[in-house]
This record gives C-alpha cells, sequence and structure tokens, in this order.
C-alpha cells in the first residue's frame, strides 16, 4: 500500500487526539460503504452562515476565500495582507511544519494579533481549547506573536427584538491561559499523528468511549460492525459500565452479569433472552382511566435555528412550524384529522397557535408522546401572545403524557430493546404503520426538510417537501391513535 502524504490540519490532528484510527481512516478510507450524514452536512451549513455573522463583530475585513483558491495561493495572499497592515483578516491561512489552519477571525493588536475561532455550540468545550491551541501553535511558528485567543460562541440569553443584533447573539470567552497551557505538548501530538499516517497498516485501536466524545466518529459504523445485536451497548440507561464489560470479554447478553445491571437493564436483559412481556394490568388500567374525551393525539415539529429568527425569541429555542391532530370528540366517534404547515417565509407561531385553538376543544384531553416538548411549546406561545395566554395554558393543564405507561414500564414487550420511544414501541404494537418509507422520518429531518422548504424556489420541490412534513407528522399522531387502541385491547374486559 503507498502511504499518504504526512501532511496536517486543524481537523486532522483533532481527529488524530479523539483517536488515532480515525485518522488514519480518514487518509486511507476502508473498502466499507459508510451510510450519509446529512445531519452533519446541515450543521456544516448553518455554522458558515454563523461564521458570516461573527464577521460582523470585526467589520472591514478581508477574507482570504478556501473555494476556487489553492492553499498556496491562500497562503500567499494572507502574507499580502499582514504586509499590507490589514487590522482584519477573515479565514487568514498559515502553514507551518505542514500543517494547514485558517482562523475565522484574525485581529491585528499593535504588534500582535488577535484569534478569533467562532463556534455554534454556546460555551466553552475541551475540544475548542484544543482547535484554537493548534492555531496559535502555527501561527506562532509562522513568527506570529498572538496576544490573545478567544473563544466566539452563541449567548442564548439573548432575545431578538427587531434586527439582529450580533455584538449580544455573541459572547466571547477569553480562553488565552487555557490555550497556552496546550502548547507544550503539541509538538509530541503532532508528531504521534505524522506516525500514525505513516504507518502502513490500521491501527489496532479497539473501540472505547472515545467513539462518540467529543463527536460521534464518522467510522463508527466500520469500526463497530463485528458488534453483533442485543450486545452490552444495547444496554439502555446509565447503570453496568459497557465498556469495562466489554474489555472482559462480556459481550452478548446471555454473558452479562445480571448482578452488575440496575433493575430496568436486568429487566431489559432478561425479557429478550426469555421472549416475555410484562404487563401491569392494574397500572394500565389507571392511566387509561386517566384519559376523557374529546381527545386529541397532538404533535409538533419544530425549528432550532442558533441564529433567532423572529422576536421574542432565543438561540436554539423550539419554534413549532406544524402541528398534526387526530381527534376523536366522543369514543367510538369517526376520528378527524386535522394539521398545520406554516408559510415558509413568516413567523409561524401566531398562526399555530390560532389553528391550535380553533381545533381543540377548550375541554378536551390533549395526549402527546413526551409531555414536557408540547407543555413547552406551548407554554413559550402562552408568553408570547398574552390575549391568548390563558385559552392555551388551558390546553397545556389537559395535556397527558402517552410516553408514561411505557417509561414506567405498566407495559414492557421484549421487543422495546429496553426503550420507550416511539420508534421503538410502534412495531410492536402497531406493526401496520411504519417510518420506513417515509422521505421524512424524524424530527432531525424534518428540521432539515422545512429549513430547505424556506429556501426553495421550485415550486415542484417545494410542494414535495411540504407533501413529506405532513405526512411524517400525521403519522406521529397517527401513530399514537394505534398505539393507545392496541394498549386498551391488552386489557380484560
Amino acid at each position: 500500500m503507498a502511504r499518504n502524504s504526512s501532511g496536517l490540519s486543524k481537523s486532522l490532528i483533532l481527529k488524530g487526539l479523539q483517536c488515532p484510527k480515525a485518522l488514519w481512516l480518514s487518509k486511507n478510507p476502508p473498502a466499507f460503504d459508510l451510510p450519509p450524514r446529512p445531519d452533519l452536512e446541515a450543521k456544516f451549513a448553518a455554522g458558515t452562515k454563523v461564521g458570516l455573522l461573527a464577521q460582523r463583530l470585526f467589520p472591514g475585513g478581508i477574507e482570504v476565500p478556501y473555494e476556487g483558491m489553492s492553499f498556496p495561493a491562500q497562503l500567499a495572499r494572507t502574507r499580502e495582507l499582514i504586509d499590507r497592515g490589514a487590522p482584519v483578516i477573515y479565514e487568514a491561512s498559515f502553514s507551518f511544519s505542514a500543517i494547514f489552519v485558517k482562523v475565522d477571525i484574525l485581529v491585528r493588536d499593535g504588534d500582535a494579533w488577535q484569534i478569533h475561532e467562532v463556534k455554534m455550540g454556546t460555551g466553552v468545550k475541551p475540544v475548542n481549547l484544543d482547535d484554537v491551541a493548534i492555531q496559535h501553535y502555527v501561527l506562532n511558528g509562522c513568527g506570529l506573536k498572538i496576544s490573545a485567543d478567544y473563544l466566539v460562541h452563541i449567548d442564548t440569553d439573548y432575545v431578538r427584538q427587531g434586527e439582529l443584533d450580533v455584538t449580544r447573539l455573541f459572547k466571547s470567552a477569553d480562553i488565552t491561559a487555557k490555550v497556552m497551557a496546550r502548547q507544550q505538548g503539541l509538538p509530541e501530538a503532532v508528531r504521534e499523528c505524522r506516525q500514525v499516517l505513516g504507518a502502513a497498516r490500521e491501527p489496532a485501536t479497539a473501540i472505547g468511549p472515545h467513539c462518540h466524545t467529543p463527536w460521534d466518529c464518522d467510522f463508527i459504523p466500520y469500526c463497530w460492525r463485528d458488534i453483533p445485536e442485543n450486545s452490552v451497548f444495547d444496554l439502555r440507561g446509565t447503570g453496568a459500565d459497557k465498556f469495562a464489560l466489554y474489555r472482559q470479554g462480556l459481550l452478548r447478553f446471555h454473558e452479562l452479569p445480571l448482578d452488575q445491571l440496575n433493575a430496568r437493564q436486568r429487566q431489559q436483559v432478561e425479557a429478550t433472552l426469555t421472549r416475555k412481556d410484562v404487563i401491569d394490568t392494574e397500572k394500565l388500567r389507571e392511566f387509561l382511566d386517566s384519559l376523557w374525551f374529546p381527545l386529541c393525539c397532538l404533535d409538533f415539529e419544530t425549528s432550532n435555528d442558533p441564529v433567532p429568527l423572529f422576536d421574542g425569541t432565543r438561540p436554539y429555542q423550539q419554534v413549532p412550524f406544524q402541528f398534526s391532530i387526530h381527534l376523536r370528540k366522543t369514543r367510538g366517534a369517526k376520528l378527524e384529522h386535522h394539521e398545520f404547515l406554516a408559510p415558509p417565509a413568516s413567523d409561524p407561531r401566531r398562526r399555530l397557535a390560532e389553528g391550535l385553538l380553533a381545533v381543540i376543544p377548550e375541554d378536551a384531553c390533549i395526549l402527546v408522546y413526551n409531555q414536557s416538548f408540547e407543555k413547552g411549546v406551548i407554554g413559550r406561545l402562552a408568553e408570547q401572545f398574552a390575549d391568548i395566554e390563558v385559552d392555551l395554558l388551558k390546553r397545556a393543564e389537559n395535556i397527558r403524557d402517552l410516553m408514561e405507561p411505557f417509561r414506567q414500564r405498566h407495559i414492557y414487550c421484549w421487543q422495546f430493546n429496553g426503550s420507550y420511544s416511539i420508534k421503538e414501541v410502534l412495531p410492536v404494537l402497531a406493526p401496520e404503520l411504519s417510518y420506513g418509507d417515509l422521505d421524512v422520518a424524524d424530527g432531525q429531518a424534518a428540521m432539515r426538510a422545512y429549513r430547505m422548504l424556506k429556501e426553495a424556489s421550485d415550486p415542484a420541490e417545494q410542494d414535495r417537501l411540504r407533501q413529506a412534513l405532513l405526512a411524517y407528522c400525521r403519522q406521529d399522531t397517527l401513530a399514537m391513535v394505534r398505539i393507545l387502541d392496541a394498549l386498551e385491547s391488552v386489557l380484560p374486559p
């Protein structure tokens, strides 16, 4: 096998700090079909927008573009701007010891420079410190004096009113001392990364917690390909140290020591091995008796943009843009369906709130799956619209949680795999319904589809996205109807 270049970038070093195998595989891709990661693509796109907004904190800068310019050209352009006395440079490019980095915002500070790294997170994480430390190391190696290092991140205390105020959207944390503390160890980390890239064979790095920290590795499907179903890693919740058991050679359910598992994990293992279900008919009946008619099954879809789009919203606030309601006015009555999907170019909240009140009777029982979410959505709508606050809060008081009998394990089927997620419960209790054939099949995909809908200009594409969103949200509330029917059917008459 021909060995790849040992040239490094900031992202490659960060990958090597997380896992040597991931670094090697990045330059030597395995003959393995890795699944697409649309969530990452959406995150990168959002990060780019946030980075452009942060540039407004230091206006008048000049950008060194990445697209359409070779690495040598980027380096030469950066040097030219420095020599010309540019006060602010966006995406400044540097290379030292064959390590290439780009600095989000580089600000002149007398005879020195400040590094401002922009992240769409809401605080400073250890990986951010490593990120900036690598930049600091390279820029020092290129002969620049660095006076300060800053991490620019989203401030969730900001509430938008009128035009976007970037000085309040962002918060800058001075991380200079922590970055400096990391400088001494970087040469050794770089040397180890080069050794990994120069190796002829894939490193024999075992799976471990590092697969998910500080982020989910791209190569998890490849490195975990031999982990069977019903393994220690399928245990739900906290309790047993899964990797400790794995390192002891205890992998499959039948090998696990039950005394080291908590009660729920033990129930999951025993139910899976014996294929036996558990139903507490008394508790289940209590739950069902707590419901009444009219009965509405309600589901919201929300978007949580890092940059608040509307007055009265914060960064990452869950803003509802869609609902689906399946309504049964009396026991045995015909099932009615109502839905709302906001036009993509406007604040959806007022029309959605009014639509909700128009459909849901004041005295109706509102059934949801995970009540904290729906109550939170309605509560924020009530805060925003004082004239309908009382009506909205009345609906919130009538919410009941269909997740509760599953979370409390009043009913537990072994096929639930220890979960009470609707995606695990539905195939067992209502196998005729499936999310597998839907273009939008989960909440994250719904967010992405709604953002695409707002950006789409082709009417046919707009219609396709709209129909996909409506179908998904409709499926969620129909799933609740079918699950409720199934719960009622398992009780003795």
